[in-house]
């Protein structure tokens, strides 16, 4: 008898969000969408992100392959960061959203003000 794989996710927008998880991965891909970056160039094109929550996004990144690590071995070390094709897929799935956001950004804030008050 064949074995029936139970789905982990109910639809599509779940399991892309679940590989997106938070607000930091979105901002990395969109930063590496024009090209490989070194790792403090990186960080300096996520402002506020530290670099303990850099490396460890860009570690779950390179382990679902959002992302592409090379080392090239010189003096002094060089390591640089790229979209795969499944992450350029992805950053491509994410334009219309962020274009949907800069729409309505002042909107958007607007209601995050509200919420502080």
């Amino acid at each position: 008898m064949e074995e029936t794989k139970k789905r982990t996710f109910t639809c599509g927008l779940d399991a892309a969000i679940a590989v997106m998880g938070g607000k930091w991965k979105g901002l990395i891909l969109f930063a590496l969408g024009d090209g490989a970056l070194r790792f403090g160039e990186l960080r300096r094109a996520v402002p506020g992100i530290s670099e303990r929550v850099l490396i460890l996004q860009l570690r779950e990144m390179e382990t679902t392959g959002l992302v592409h690590r090379e080392v090239f071995h010189q003096v002094p070390p060089k390591v640089e960061y790229s979209l795969t094709a499944f992450g350029h897929s992805l950053n491509s799935a994410m334009a219309p959203l962020g274009e949907w956001g800069e729409r309505n950004i002042a909107r958007i804030e607007d209601i995050a003000w509200d919420r502080v008050r």
